[in-house]
């Protein structure tokens, strides 16, 4: 298993900008309900634990004093769960970015009310991007001594 393309999450959170962008501007916008609270609060719940995970499980691995070493296996769930988190992230980040793009283009009042909800909503998925990516780079077994001189002794390796 890779890490987590950069391309890949860039392609899903615009095709999912695209679908909101298209999905909005075909209904009729007012008759529909506030943007719910909600899915904002869940998102950033969600960044603020992996960002927790990520801190812990980093200094687990590197056996800081104090830390008691981490289970393989539990450093292979969080390796999926950053995975798809990053993924999950993307698709809202697109989403509620073709939202509020779509928002601060339609005057109307019940598009200005729902712009805060739309906004915190890009900020809540882009900070769970970023930390579902940090998660998973904090998963990484860091290089050792042995493996550096190891590669070095390779010829045509770098």
């Amino acid at each position: 298993m890779g890490p987590t393309r950069f391309s890949t999450l860039l392609v899903a959170a615009l095709a999912a900008a695209a679908v909101a962008w298209l999905l909005i501007s075909s209904f009729y916008y007012s008759g529909t309900p506030r943007l719910p609270w909600l899915p904002v609060v869940t998102l950033a719940a969600l960044a603020v634990l992996e960002a927790y995970a990520a801190v812990n499980t980093r200094g687990r691995i590197e056996r800081r004093p104090g830390r008691e070493p981490v289970n393989p296996l539990l450093v292979a769930r969080f390796v999926v769960l950053a995975k798809a988190s990053a993924l999950a992230g993307a698709i809202f980040l697109g989403f509620y970015a073709g939202l509020t793009g779509w928002l601060f283009v339609e005057p109307t009042n019940a598009a200005i009310e729902d712009r805060p909800a739309a906004g915190a909503g890009t900020l809540a998925a882009l900070a769970l991007v970023a930390a579902a990516l940090w998660l998973e780079r904090s998963c990484r077994v860091p290089e050792s001594d042995d493996d550096a001189d190891d590669r070095a002794d390779r010829p045509g390796q770098r």
